[in-house]
This record gives structure tokens, C-alpha cells and sequence, in this order.
């Protein structure tokens, strides 16, 4: 009886090297036939299926929160998909093919790992051949990144500009803290916060609608660095928070189906205690 991982089933055993590279193969003839036979993947380019890629990513994302193994899988199939598609259009064009994105993600694997692939004597990298913790490799990491040929020129470059704006802010300090620039005492990034918190609420209190939005910026920026220095991530704490707050609205607004009154002529104080009942069910 064969044995298989498919998405939502699990088996004692995984699939074989060959298995896999068979299975990878098959997708890349599916693409190929896909590519000429299909009206739809025909016309696509790198422009147009970008859109569908950012989509494909939150809906992984959104699995992964959910730790839905079965959609994680899913969902992974379709990224692995776009990355194939995107290879293939490279290779109509006489750029890139599958293997030389593959090819090129392996060297710089090997590259940034001194401390796994120990590099030649003559290498830059050879004085990071020791990292005994993830926080040293990820010191390295940075270090390493801007010695590759084609690599990042300066430490912030790295940060894609179309990231949103909260995993952009914590990407930057942590790649600034990587190279060394970074509160000597944790507890200093609260002075910090609370500057910022007051330069916020005195423009504010002005009706300053400009000047408050950029200290708004400063004080978010604040407040994800200190985030980042306590080891909470910002963009997974935000998302917790909505999924609460979204289960505790719905459960408001599921009393007021069940007795029929509209969600706008209920008063506040019936929904603050329907919201606490929500919080107690929490728990």
C-alpha cells in the first residue's frame, strides 16, 4: 500500500528524494502544458499574475495563523506554483530557468552559512565560521549579505518597499540591530515610547492633523521596536488581536440577530456586556 503525505492526511512515512523530485517534475510538465494549451496561463505575464502572487501569500499566511495543516499545504502547492510559473516565463525570454532560480538559492544558502559550509580560508566569510546561536547567525546573516557579489550594497536595502507598513518597521530595526545598532538596555526603548506618546498628544491636543499623523508614525515605530527588543512579534500580535476582536463583535452581533434588534439601536452598555460575555466564554 502506497504511503503518502496528502494535503490533510498524514502516514508514518514521508515520500521518498525520488518521490519528490518525480512529484516536482510533474508540476513543471503541468505548467508546460498549461502554458500552451490554456487561454488563461497563456496570456499571463510577470506583471499580471503579481496580484495573484501577494493573494496566494496572505492565503498561506491566514492558514498558517489558523494552523489549518490542510489549507497550509494548499496553500503552499499554490506559491510553489507562482514560483514555477514565474521561472517558466523567465525561460521563454532567455533569463532564468527553475534550476538556475534553484541553483542560485542554494549557493546563497551556502554562502551565508560559514558556520555549516565551512568556506575557504581566502573567503571574507570564513570569520563567521563559528555561530553557536541563532542570534549570532542572524549577526552574520546581515554582515554576510552585504560581501555577495550581486547582494545588498547597504544594510536597508534588503527591505522590500512594497511590504506593509508594519512588517517593513520591524524589518528595519532588525536589520539595523543586526549590524550593532540597537538599545544597550532593553528597558531604555520605554523612555522612547514615552516620549513619543507625549509629542503625540501635544500636537493632537493642537488639531494638528498633519503633524499628529507624522507623530502617530513615530510612536507605531516606538512601539514596534519595543515589540521587537521584548521578542513579540508586532504583525502576529496585531493579527491575534483582530481575530478577538472580531470573534467578540460577531458574538454581539449573533445576540442581536437571536432577538431581533438591530446592532445600531442597541445601547452601549448592552453591547459592553455582551462583550464581557464574550471575554469570559474566552476563557
Amino acid at each position: 500500500m502506497e504511503k503518502y503525505y496528502f494535503c490533510g492526511r498524514k502516514t508514518i512515512n514521508m515520500h521518498t528524494r525520488e518521490e519528490k523530485l518525480e512529484a516536482f517534475g510533474r508540476l513543471l510538465d503541468v505548467l508546460d502544458t498549461l502554458r500552451v494549451k490554456c487561454p488563461w496561463d497563456k496570456k499571463q505575464t510577470n506583471e499580471s499574475l503579481r496580484a495573484n502572487t501577494i493573494e496566494e501569500v496572505f492565503e498561506l499566511c491566514d492558514a498558517i495563523v489558523n494552523d489549518d495543516k490542510k489549507n497550509i499545504c494548499k496553500e503552499l502547492g499554490d506559491v510553489i506554483m507562482h514560483v514555477c510559473f514565474y521561472a517558466l516565463m523567465g525561460s521563454e525570454t532567455g533569463d532564468f530557468d527553475i534550476a538556475d532560480v534553484c541553483n542560485a538559492e542554494a549557493d546563497k544558502l551556502i554562502f551565508r552559512h560559514p558556520h555549516v559550509y565551512p568556506p575557504k580560508e581566502t573567503l571574507e566569510t570564513s570569520k563567521f565560521a563559528e555561530a553557536d546561536t541563532s542570534e549570532q547567525v542572524l549577526q552574520n546573516w546581515e554582515q554576510i549579505k552585504l560581501k555577495e557579489k550581486d547582494g545588498n550594497k547597504r544594510v536597508l536595502s534588503g527591505v522590500p518597499t512594497a511590504l506593509p507598513s508594519l512588517i517593513k518597521a520591524y524589518r528595519i530595526q532588525d536589520k539595523a540591530r543586526n549590524v550593532g545598532f540597537d538599545w544597550e538596555k532593553r528597558e531604555d526603548v520605554w523612555n522612547k515610547v514615552r516620549e513619543e506618546l507625549g509629542e503625540l498628544e501635544a500636537e493632537m491636543n493642537k488639531d494638528d492633523k498633519e503633524n499628529s499623523e507624522k507623530e502617530f508614525g513615530d510612536f507605531l515605530f516606538s512601539l514596534i521596536n519595543a515589540a521587537r527588543i521584548y521578542g513579540i512579534n508586532p504583525d502576529n500580535a496585531l493579527e491575534n488581536t483582530n481575530r478577538k476582536f472580531i470573534n467578540r463583535f460577531n458574538y454581539i452581533e449573533d445576540h442581536s440577530i437571536k432577538i431581533g434588534k438591530p446592532l445600531t439601536e442597541m445601547t452601549l452598555n448592552e453591547m459592553d456586556k455582551l462583550w464581557d460575555e464574550a471575554k469570559k466564554k474566552e476563557q
